[in-house]
């Protein structure tokens, strides 16, 4: 495992001497349960940034102070096996995070990982719609009343064609569901709101007859109109759950990538129903792009991003002999461009190159890219990540991570 080695600021190689808080601090509290009960949970007074959610940790009881277990979602597992592209999982569960804020303050709000939808509902709602079928004694089993709850269209497909497929694809892949917890009058925690994120795909891949894999492209319209039809469904399910009939539901629409996809997918839509309410109302549009450089659409639209990157990539491979190519990803907001990532795979033979390459990257970073947006470039070595060079927007100088 490699360990971090320092930090390259303003040309000089720093050596770090500690890394977070030297010291500890804890409020303990109480927390509403799922279903409805109390324990105690504990809150760090540090946190990295304003900007984000503090965390409920459970607390039990230890041989001094006790024991912090962080609370896993009660669905846990349940996005790997449903979402094909590893970078749509980090996006969705970040951008749910990030347009919470608008709708739940980090300044009022506690974080906490969906404990209201656990994996079997999950995997019945996301599941195609099929009629339960009775046994021999004329009664229904729960996992057969469980696929009347399915949300995706009704398909059987053992016997579909080609076409029944294309017809009736899987709309819908995963729903991701983050808790957000308050304190009421008595300093107690409770839920205080829920949000939801609807992962929808954009490219349905499917076998029939032994034969494919087939694709069928969805377009945002389609997609849209499912999602819309399937939060209605999910929010008068949720308001009958225990502890979710009054509490406000924040509702976002992330449309995936596709499989091979080197990019992830982006959000597109979200709304937010009103504490005791059912009705889902108007969508406000997200306007949100994850961007490929170089691609062609790139240079058409984003012409000045692929001019300062097409300069760094000339520097750096008349620098270094191993250079191969490099990949960079925007992420557009409104159509600005609020962070750009590169990654720089280099085969290097000894922590000099490494040192020395990335002192020549931080000095054409200073020259070449502008500081409107966040910048990391990530220099990677035989999959191995061998420095990291960052830069918040509107800062002047970049900070450099070397590991060995």
């Amino acid at each position: 495992m490699k360990k971090l080695a320092g930090v390259l600021s303003i040309g000089a190689l720093i050596l770090l001497a500690s890394c977070g808080p030297s010291g500890g601090g804890e409020e303990e509290v109480k927390q509403e349960t799922a279903d409805g009960g109390e324990k105690t949970s504990v809150v760090s007074s540090y946190n990295f940034s304003d900007e984000e959610y503090k965390v409920l940790l459970p607390y039990e009881s230890g041989k001094s102070k006790g024991v912090v277990n962080y609370e896993t979602s009660a669905a846990r597992g349940v996005i790997i096996n449903q979402i094909a592209n590893r970078l749509d999982i980090d996006e969705v569960e970040e951008g749910l995070r990030n347009h919470s804020k608008d709708v739940f303050s980090p300044d009022d709000y506690y974080f906490r990982e969906g404990q209201m939808l656990d994996s079997d509902t999950l995997y019945s709602w996301i599941g195609r719609y099929a009629k339960a079928q009775k046994d021999d004694k004329g009664k229904t089993s729960a996992d057969e009343e469980a696929k009347e709850l399915g949300l995706n269209p009704e398909l059987n497909e053992d016997k579909a064609s080609e076409k029944d497929f294309r017809d009736n694809p899987k709309y819908l892949s995963h729903i991701l569901e983050q808790d957000y917890m308050v304190e009421d009058e008595n300093g107690d925690i409770k839920l205080g709101g829920v949000s939801i994120a609807l992962a929808m795909k954009s490219e349905y891949q499917f076998t029939t007859g032994g034969k494919g894999p087939y694709r069928e492209e969805i377009s945002e319209d389609k997609m849209l109109a499912q999602a819309n039809e399937m939060s209605k469904k999910i929010v008068e399910r949720m308001r009958d759950i225990d502890g979710l009939s009054e509490v406000p539901i924040h509702i976002t629409v992330y449309q995936e990538a596709k499989k091979e996809s080197v990019v992830p997918g982006n959000f597109v839509a979200e709304t937010t129903v009103d504490k005791g309410s059912s009705s889902v109302g108007d969508w406000d549009k997200i306007d949100e792009d994850n961007v490929l450089f170089p691609s062609d659409a790139a240079n058409e639209n984003h012409p000045d991003e692929s001019q300062y990157i097409s300069a760094f990539t000339t520097k750096v491979a008349s620098f270094f002999p191993n250079y191969t190519g490099m990949v960079g990803r925007g992420f557009y907001q409104n159509d600005e461009l609020k962070k750009l990532t590169i990654d720089i795979p280099i085969q290097f033979e000894g922590n000099a190159e490494v040192v020395a390459f990335t002192q020549y990257a931080y000095s054409q970073i200073m020259d070449i890219f502008p500081n409107y947006y966040d910048l990391e470039i990530n220099i990677t070595s035989n999959d191995q990540t061998e420095a990291i060079i960052t830069r918040e927007h509107d800062t002047k100088e970049p900070e450099v991570y070397i590991l060995n």
